[in-house]
């Protein structure tokens, strides 16, 4: 009892009360924002280092979807414009809004209306989710496990990962999709019943990431199967996924 009397002194607590509340501390690569002030003279600096071509010019915007989150935008830029914030709360279910303009420093949008009403109606207690490695490096599954820790406890809302696709309600998908692993995802998406969802966590597998213009990789199965949430990260923060996943089911 003393031994653990210490360790709660010294830590404090060792779990999240809440985790749609947690801020993070600044050194958390989070948000960008981008500052609306004028670039030097034909600068293009941050697009020209960015390895996974998330960055356009004039005006400057950033696409999450793409991003690896590496900071090189942020270290090289001449005026200080892009400052990645320790916002992790940037999960959508629309690709679209994880477009971050210059100018406009605000919250990732979540748009409520493009909720299929079944989501809603189904899940809302209770979603079981089946895991998808499509071509990844495990850092996202990494993560992903995390959340079902004692620290994050994703449990505690009725969220949990499950080994068959039968027994559950969706899909998380890692990984840019290779050619080799989409007949299994296909087979997998189909061996869950209906309504079932389709997440997909880390940029590789929201835009195929650093891997995009790769031969191995094939991502026509998205072109049939529609996503219901996209998780930017590389890999996604916990609370990331754990946030966005509460909002497409709340």
């Amino acid at each position: 009892m003393f031994d653990i009397l210490k360790i709660i002194k010294h830590q404090g607590r060792q779990f999240i009360p809440d985790p749609t509340t947690v801020v993070l501390p600044p050194q958390h690569p989070g948000r960008p924002a981008i500052d609306g002030k004028q670039c030097q003279q034909q600068c293009n600096s941050c697009k020209e280092i960015c390895p996974v071509h998330a960055i356009d010019i004039a005006p400057v915007s950033l696409d999450l979807g793409k991003c690896v989150f590496c900071g090189e935008c942020e270290n090289i830029c001449p005026s200080g414009k892009i400052k990645f914030t320790p916002d992790h709360n940037i999960a959508s279910n629309d690709s679209n809004a994880l477009i971050v303009k210059e100018g406009i420093n605000e919250e990732i949008k979540f748009d409520a209306d493009k909720i299929r009403k079944e989501i809603k109606e189904c899940f809302g207690r209770s979603l079981k989710l089946r895991l998808v490695s499509a071509g990844s490096c495990n850092g996202c599954e990494l993560e992903l496990n995390a959340c079902g820790n004692v620290n994050f406890d994703m449990g505690r809302y009725g969220i949990e990962f499950l080994a068959s696709p039968r027994h559950c309600d969706g899909v998380v998908v890692t990984g840019p999709i290779v050619a080799n692993s989409s007949e299994s995802l296909r087979i997998t998406m189909e061996a869950i019943p209906q309504p079932k969802i389709l997440i997909l966590a880390g940029a590789c597998a929201v835009s195929g990431g650093a891997f995009a213009e790769s031969p191995a990789v094939d991502r026509h199965l998205l072109n049939v199967l529609k996503p219901d949430l996209y998780i930017p990260g590389c890999p996604p923060h916990p609370l990331t996924f754990i946030n966005g996943v509460l909002k497409l089911i709340r």
